[in-house]
Formats: C-alpha cells, structure tokens, sequence
C-alpha cells in the first residue's frame, strides 16, 4: 500500500465509486460479500487498492495546503517539481492561530514586527504525490489557497 487506508467513513462517503471499482473487476454485491466473509485477505487487498487510486487521484489535483499550530501557520503551493511554502510565525508565544481570537490577531498583526513570516521553495526529491501526502500525514490539508494568494499578492508586490 503506498498511502493509508481510507477510514470507515470515507469509504461511506465512497460507495458509489467504491462499487464501480469493484464492477471494472466483475465482482459485484454478492459476490464482494462472499470475498469479505471467505478471503479476508483479498478483501482487504481490494479495500488497499482502491484506497490508493482515491489518494492517488486527490493527490495529482492537489494545489495548495494548509497546516496550523499555536504559533505557526504554513502555507504551501504544490507544482509539479516542488512546493513553494509561506510560513507565518508569531512571536507573541500567547497567541494561538488554532482559535478565532488567534486568526483576528493575525489579520491585525500580519505585517508588524509581531509576526515572522518566511519565504521558500523545496524542489520534490521523492515522488510529487508522496511528499505531498507526507505533508497531509504531519497535519497539513486540502485547501482552496485563498489565504496562500492574498499573502503572496501582498509579498510580491
């Protein structure tokens, strides 16, 4: 398995796909059944797979990330060769970016000498997908990159 398994619950939310994957193998509903009750291994092997093919496709898509902590926020774009990251620090230690209250403070501070903000760019020196759901698995997730855009407009112009 390159990824991680989906959790119960994403595969609800994947019936659907989950069925037609098991259709473009000619197993359908009782004969899935007859494979979870007889090769639990098998079955298990299909519920890998499939998992990978859902990662793999959200992956490939995948454009920008975000990732939150007390003090931190990191921002990052993802190309095809490597990832361009923003990482807004605060250094006011009671701030917490993980509360509203913290997020106003951002807006208030963002370009004061409260908040670090750095700048970088890493090349990918694994697969593009792998090291992007390396940063999913440390806590980063999906977004629209609105706050990502909004901050490089500023920083760039």
């Amino acid at each position: 398995m390159k990824y991680a398994r989906l959790t119960k619950e994403q595969f609800d939310e994947l019936h659907a796909e989950f069925s037609s994957f098991l259709a473009t193998q000619a197993i359908d509903k009782a004969e899935w059944d007859s494979i979870k009750e007889n090769r639990p291994v098998v079955a298990e092997q299909e519920l890998d797979v499939f998992s990978d093919l859902i990662w793999e496709g959200v992956l490939s898509r995948a454009e920008f990330l975000e990732h939150f902590s007390k003090n931190h926020i990191f921002l990052f774009q993802c190309f095809e060769t490597y990832v361009q990251s923003i990482v807004l620090k605060s250094l006011v230690p009671e701030t917490d970016f993980l509360t509203k209250d913290g997020l106003q403070w951002l807006s208030d501070n963002m370009f004061t000498e409260n908040i670090e903000m750095k700048v970088g760019k890493k090349v990918f020196t694994e697969d593009r997908n792998s090291s992007i759901f390396d940063l999913i698995q440390q806590g980063a997730f999906l977004s629209d990159g609105q706050l990502f855009k909004q901050i490089n407009t500023i920083i760039e112009s």
